[in-house]
């Protein structure tokens, strides 16, 4: 099929040129004298992104889904108590995670298409009067379901609670696109990946722990080895790595975050509101729905619910077979009842309307009544008014 291939899924994103183009180095020697002029400042400006100053920023050669058991088995014990909401695939799956880790943990359900319920978080930290539960664990963008939860208002939950657990968030999906702030939300341990907002391949654990975590580390008992804490702060203050590191994947990093400080936190959380108020007014075009409840809705994907006649597998399947675009396909409970657009990295209001008109002529070949035009020409609209 002549023409690129459209990925419009919320991870792995779009690569730019540039990153891409950084990337492209032969091997180099980690160990050289030369090498911590890359890596150091590589930590301190992934602090910028992660806006703490206090924390300690770390690379791993690993995955988000790492970063999840980095924090987790670095700073609990077996049978330390943690709590967690489920409400889409990946809260489910780092739940699943800590219950094979050998963790004692409590998952609470919610409807698939909220997040985090605030009140409910309080009243259960103020019910555990002996402090038993030693970590919260927050899901700040559920992908799957297309829902953001309020990770500023959990810590006024937990502060309001006077509870001492610590506060892992799951950033994946939003660290590097929505607004997050470490230090002011007094999170201990934030947790992404390289392949969402950072604009890289999938291979690059970006994390950040705060001087309690790191604290937690020298009586954490689980047993680790390649993801040990400790090993990184021993390399890293000298500007090394504990093993071997992708120095490609190094050198994106190093444009990718030249490519958001240029651009701008503030800039870089607005672009991605813009993006996704145009995905919304398209999908509202379309007389469809969103999978995320009102006041949950994010800024880096929207998961949208197709009618129960329909099939979400078969739009998905046709856009990717007929249009070359690839859309997100919903996981486990949503499984042929959303798709996925994904509006987050390196996108702007054109490459948008191009998903939305891909997505239209699916839509239209699976028999859905909507009127050719309409989402792009709602999105359109939008994207002229506000830009």
């Amino acid at each position: 099929m002549a023409g690129r291939n459209h990925l419009y899924v919320p991870g792995p994103t779009n690569i730019p040129i540039e990153v891409l183009s950084a990337m492209n180095v032969n091997g180099e020697d980690h160990r050289s004298p030369k090498f911590p002029d890359l890596f150091k400042p590589l930590l301190a400006d992934l602090k910028k992104i992660f806006r703490t100053e206090d924390g300690h920023a770390f690379i791993f050669p690993a995955t988000g889904t790492a970063g999840w058991e980095i924090a987790l088995t670095n700073t609990l014990s077996p049978g330390d108590k943690v709590l967690i909401y489920r409400f889409g695939q990946f809260s489910h799956l780092w739940a699943a995670m800590a219950n094979r880790l050998g963790f004692d943990v409590t998952v609470v359900e919610r409807p698939w298409g909220e997040g985090i319920p605030l009140d409910d978080l309080e009243a259960r930290l103020k019910a555990d009067t002996k402090h038993e539960i030693k970590a919260f664990l927050a899901t700040h963008n559920e992908t799957a379901t297309g829902v953001t939860s309020d990770i500023g208002g959990v810590r006024k939950a937990m502060d309001a609670a006077n509870h001492p657990a610590l506060l892992f968030v799951d950033g994946v999906s939003s660290i590097a696109s929505l607004d997050f702030r470490m230090d002011e939300w007094g999170v201990d341990g934030a947790i992404s990946g390289s392949q969402k907002g950072f604009m890289l391949p999938a291979g690059g654990a970006f994390v950040a722990f705060s001087q309690k975590a790191i604290k937690a580390c020298d009586t954490a008992r689980c047993p680790r080895a390649f993801l040990d804490l400790k090993d990184q702060l021993t390399a890293n203050k000298d500007g090394y790595t504990p093993y071997t590191p992708s120095i490609p994947m190094l050198y994106g990093l190093r444009k990718s975050l030249d490519l958001l400080l240029e651009e701008g936190l503030e800039n870089v959380y607005a672009r991605h509101h813009r993006l996704a108020e145009g995905t919304r007014k398209a999908v509202a075009a379309w007389g469809l729905e969103q999978c995320a409840k009102p006041g949950f809705e994010s800024n880096t994907v929207t998961a949208v619910v197709v009618p129960a006649d329909k099939d979400a597998r078969a739009v998905i399947s046709t856009a990717y077979s007929k249009y070359n675009l690839s859309l997100g396909a919903g996981l486990s409970e949503v499984a042929g009842k959303v798709f996925r657009i994904g509006h987050v990295g390196d996108m702007n209001d054109v490459s948008m309307l191009g998903a939305f008109a891909g997505v239209e002529m699916a839509l239209l070949d699976n028999g859905f009544d909507i009127k050719p035009g309409s989402g792009v020409g709602a999105a359109v609209e939008y994207y002229r008014a506000t830009a």
